[in-house]
């Protein structure tokens, strides 16, 4: 009669300790579940933070490259302006001395026309050395400017430099060889001021 009581009392104890397990593994699983949570929050944070970085990376590299092609730019406009001043500086006088290759063609003129014996003629030796000395200061100046003859005679065609005017037979030199000079040209620096006119050999 007494080993049944204590079955009970046993069978009672483990009913009561039951109820106590149950509700310690309920806070276990409670924060298993917030850390998961937290741990997801967490790591979508972290994806969105790495987004923006990617994005704020993307910005600053287009930025940089926005800064090289305008510091490029300026650069360039830069070295067109001094072009542009130095071309001022150089060629300011082009207008002007295309106007006087006029006056240094009426002195070759004139220095041609004078026959040989008049040359030696006391008379007119002054005349002589009066326009010889001017046109030797003209080619002065000239070369001061920077301004030079074109050479011709003999020369190739060049459209670049001459101007043809006629066809003249020969048999002598090349066809498309500058034979006669008709009219002197110029350079000034680099730059053509005005071309030559000039008779050209064909076949004859």
């Amino acid at each position: 009669m007494i080993a049944p009581d204590q079955d009970s009392s046993t069978q009672d104890s483990a009913t009561q300790d039951s109820p106590a397990s149950d509700a310690s593994d309920a806070p276990r699983e409670g924060d298993a579940i917030a850390q998961a949570a937290a741990a997801e929050a967490v790591s979508e944070a972290a994806d969105e933070n790495l987004a923006r970085i990617a994005a704020l990376e993307e910005q600053v590299a287009a930025a940089n490259q926005e800064t090289l092609y305008a510091k490029a730019e300026v650069q360039n406009v830069r070295r067109r302006a001094e072009k542009e001043v130095q071309d001022a500086h150089a060629y300011s006088a082009t207008k002007f001395a295309r106007d006087i290759l006029s006056v240094a063609d009426n002195i070759g003129r004139a220095l041609d026309a004078i026959p040989a014996a008049a040359r030696e003629d006391e008379a007119w030796k002054g005349l002589v050395a009066g326009l010889e000395a001017t046109g030797r200061e003209l080619a002065a100046v000239f070369d001061r400017n920077g301004i030079s003859r074109i050479d011709a005679m003999g020369q190739p065609l060049d459209p670049n430099l001459h101007q043809a005017m006629m066809e003249m037979p020969s048999a002598d030199v090349a066809p498309g060889t500058v034979v006669q000079e008709i009219q002197a040209g110029y350079m000034i620096k680099d730059r053509l001021l005005r071309p030559a006119l000039v008779g050209v050999a064909k076949a004859g």
